[in-house]
């Protein structure tokens, strides 16, 4: 499965990242007194969202309805099944945010 590399050791940084095509501008921040991430989304230099919280299990962006963003869910989570959190110990440890990427089989 696809995820997204968060660099900690950046934070707070900005990179860019092309999914299913488009090219979206993602900017990380940690908030330590807490231990949560947040993301901020933009797209062709106009701001989606502030302060997305990553909650672990939950899709970024779910309760939003609005064709500018990813149209590829985004979600936190581990594949071992052994972190229940996004914490700074966990994220790129065990817990990756992996892009859902449906496979197309009507090739054949």
């Amino acid at each position: 499965m696809e995820y997204i590399e968060i660099e900690k050791d950046l934070i707070p940084y900005r990179f860019d990242l092309s999914i299913a095509d488009e090219v979206f501008t993602f900017e990380i921040h940690y908030n330590a007194d807490y231990d949560f991430f947040t993301v901020d989304l933009e797209r062709d230099g106009q701001v989606l969202v502030y302060g997305e919280k990553l909650v672990y299990g939950q899709t970024l962006f779910y309760d939003v309805q609005d064709n500018r963003f990813p149209k590829i869910p985004i979600f936190p989570f581990d594949l071992s099944e052994h972190s229940s959190a996004v914490t700074w110990e966990t994220l790129g440890v065990s817990v990756f945010l992996y892009l859902l990427v449906v496979e197309d089989d009507s090739d054949g």
